[in-house]
């Protein structure tokens, strides 16, 4: 059948749980439910979506330098996730991720890992159009952070762990509700597709007085279907995806060490079987990051996906 012909890939984007490191993971988590909304009708989905950072670029006001120090970041989060499909338009979706950073400087070395904050979206289908050689389809989606993540490392009387790793990049929650709007698209000509989706974070003020910063994120990318078959598919993308994100806040008054903006491109895999399961596995390369102060920035990142529809 066509519907399970033309499926379309999970869209990565967002930084949802409040701290520096967990950026892109629960968004994978909610377009790929969002698109997996598109493949079936009224019922269940779960799924997983992991991704991997690793953080040892110095930067200092925005320009690279040298890290004497050798700081670093190795971030896991894994997002797990649970979705209902109402009908063929409308779902809800649950996402919890389960958060493990280890970092160090200097050969001191600690770990922090638990669960981060919390997500239920609604998304809807706004606009869908099926034929033999072309589809299209329009989504968005919008819901609600809830601050279940431990958040203590924001506490500003603690002192930062090193000059580029501060308590905002380590903490696993916000403390704060927050809330979530966003759109994508899918669009398809024979075995070609492109594939956009954005997502702007509202954020509240959390524990400690922290308020972290609105954020935009964006991605998307053309791609091929290498296997377009009644059972499975197999496709190839380029993914470019960016985030602009401005300085935090404790107590009113700005941080100077939090904001950033980045673009990352790299190959995503997509698979899918029999119009039930789908699968991802990505990789970004930094191609920009201007970050303010003094922050270690992602040298790469690692990205999987896993849904499952019932």
């Amino acid at each position: 059948m066509l519907r399970r012909r033309v499926v379309s890939i999970a869209l990565i984007a967002l930084l949802a749980t409040g701290a520096r490191a967990v950026m892109a993971c629960d968004l994978c988590a909610i377009y790929e439910a969002t698109e997996a909304q598109g493949e079936s009708g009224k019922g269940f989905l779960s799924g997983v979506a992991e991704q991997f950072t690793y953080f040892s670029t110095f930067q200092s006001g925005g320009h690279n330098e040298a890290n004497p120090d050798g700081e670093y970041v190795s971030s896991l989060i894994s997002q797990a996730f649970v979705g209902y499909n109402l009908n063929k338009r409308l779902g809800l979706q649950f996402n919890l991720p389960i958060i493990y950073r280890a970092y160090g400087r200097d050969g001191a070395h600690a770990s922090e890992s638990g669960i981060g904050d919390a997500s239920l979206i609604g998304n809807v289908r706004l606009y869908e159009k099926l034929g033999e050689r072309t589809s299209f389809r329009w989504t968005a989606l919008g819901g609600l952070k809830f601050p279940t993540g431990d958040s203590d490392k924001l506490n500003p009387a603690e002192p930062d762990f090193a000059a580029g790793i501060a308590g905002h990049d380590l903490a696993l929650g916000s403390g704060s509700y927050d809330g979530l709007v966003g759109t994508g698209f899918f669009a398809r000509w024979k075995r070609l597709f492109l594939t956009g989706a954005m997502q702007y974070a509202i954020r509240s003020e959390g524990a400690f007085g922290y308020q972290f910063a609105n954020d935009w994120t964006w991605l998307g990318g053309p791609g091929v279907y290498l296997m377009l078959g009644d059972k499975c598919t197999l496709a190839i993308q380029a993914v470019v995806s960016g985030e602009s994100k401005g300085q935090d806040s404790i107590n009113g008054v700005a941080s100077d060490d939090t904001a950033v903006t980045s673009v990352f491109l790299g190959p995503q895999l997509n698979f899918t079987w029999a119009g039930r399961l789908s699968a991802q596995l990505a990789a970004d390369l930094p191609v920009s990051i201007a970050a303010s102060g003094e922050q270690i920035v992602p040298d790469y990142r690692v990205r999987a996906a896993l849904t499952w529809r019932f």
